[in-house]
């Protein structure tokens, strides 16, 4: 049976752990030294060369207890938070919820599901719960832009389907879909003059870029797409006709093709107003993460369906408009939907996780192990 106040007590642990991204040291150290006393083989890979930060990610494998055929599962998580994410309180109130006391985020996202996954390898062993192989994968640099999960070797791998547990919403729902994502950085080049004497002569590119963005189809494209322009600078002073302006955006979207049109046109309404005022616009894009799209006839989804159906809860799929680290599994090839951890609030001070949740999502994934221990193959 899964213990409640051992539980809640390992969460509170490992949110007490600075972990913000780019800072995961700490945290990765003491999840290997869990997940060894665990029975795992856990191996650091070498993305924090490329990455910057402080830890790789965690390739956690545990060997199968049974010589049945069963599919191999993975299931992942992220150990680094958002800021502020230093010196976090964890408590719980009249009502279940645990929050944090300070001026902090909780990190609930995601070590609400990090204490999950451990909470179920323990009822795994200790009722002897027939299981094939299984990874965890815990990476870092998810709040970086999936930095670790990009950087890894996919060869590290090891399993048929698996489960992120990293989605907002009601334990038992289940993201189906999330958007590819691609970055955009624009420049735009014009011509300084002092901007009392002869501004005639100069080209403004902080005009033309406001020029451009008002050309630019933004915000809600339509209902599977998104654009946005997220950053702006240029100019030194007010005396001065700014010559220099660069932006940064982003285009997401459920359809990869729609992503390439909005790029398309991002990039035609930047060139266009550069040549009607006389000004030099160079565009660079480049694709993030990949999208993915599974329904309610994948396995990955009716698998987790069924898990969720045994215990009571609701399991409605949706599509987000966030990436997460399932996105690049996916893209290894390797089917892998995102669980809801039942966090709310998230990247916010106010967030907070119901005990309850936090409960029914360890339980979900012991019975999705049960689940998978009925398959003989991976369809």
């Amino acid at each position: 049976m899964i213990s409640e106040s051992r539980l809640i007590e390992e969460f509170k642990e490992l949110v007490q752990i600075d972990s913000e991204t780019k800072q995961e040291r700490a945290i990765a150290d003491r999840l290997t030294e869990k997940l060894i006393a665990l029975g795992f083989t856990v191996i650091e890979d070498e993305s924090a060369a490329k990455t910057g930060h402080a830890a790789g990610n965690l390739i956690a494998t545990l060997p199968a207890n049974t010589d049945k055929s069963i599919p191999k599962l993975f299931f992942t998580s992220h150990m680094d938070t958002v800021k502020p994410g230093i010196g976090i309180v964890p408590v719980m109130d009249a009502e279940g919820y645990i929050t944090s006391s300070t001026d902090t985020i909780l990190g609930a996202d995601d070590k609400a599901g990090i204490a999950a996954l451990f909470e179920m390898i323990r009822v795994l062993k200790e009722q002897n719960i027939e299981h094939g192989q299984i990874q965890l994968i815990i990476t870092a640099g998810e709040e970086s832009g999936l930095m670790g999960a990009r950087s890894m070797d996919s060869s590290l791998v090891d399993a048929d389907f698996g489960y992120a547990l990293d989605s907002n919403g009601t334990v038992g729902t289940i993201a189906v879909a999330a958007p590819t994502q691609a970055r955009i950085v624009m420049e735009i080049f014009g011509k300084s003059a002092h901007a009392g004497v002869n501004p005639e002569d100069g080209i403004s590119a902080i005009q033309v870029a406001g020029k451009a963005i008002s050309r630019m189809k933004l915000g809600r494209i339509d209902h599977e797409t998104t654009a946005n322009i997220g950053k702006f600078e240029g100019g030194e002073a007010t005396n001065v006709i700014c010559d220099y302006a660069r932006l940064e955006a982003e285009a997401r979207s459920l359809v990869h093709e729609k992503v390439v049109v909005q790029l398309a046109a991002m990039k035609a309404s930047l060139e266009n107003t550069c040549a009607d005022f006389g000004a030099t616009g160079k565009f660079q894009s480049v694709i993030v993460y990949p999208g993915f799209k599974f329904t309610e006839d994948d396995a990955v989804v009716q698998l987790a369906q069924r898990a969720a159906s045994k215990l009571g809860v609701p399991n409605d799929i949706f599509h987000t408009g966030g990436g997460s680290d399932a996105n690049i599994f996916n893209s290894f090839g390797i089917p892998t939907a995102n669980l809801a951890v039942g966090y709310e609030f998230i990247h916010t001070t106010d967030e907070r996780i119901h005990k309850d949740e936090l409960v029914r999502a360890a339980h979900l994934v012991t019975e999705i192990v049960r689940e998978t221990s009925q398959l003989t193959k991976w369809k």
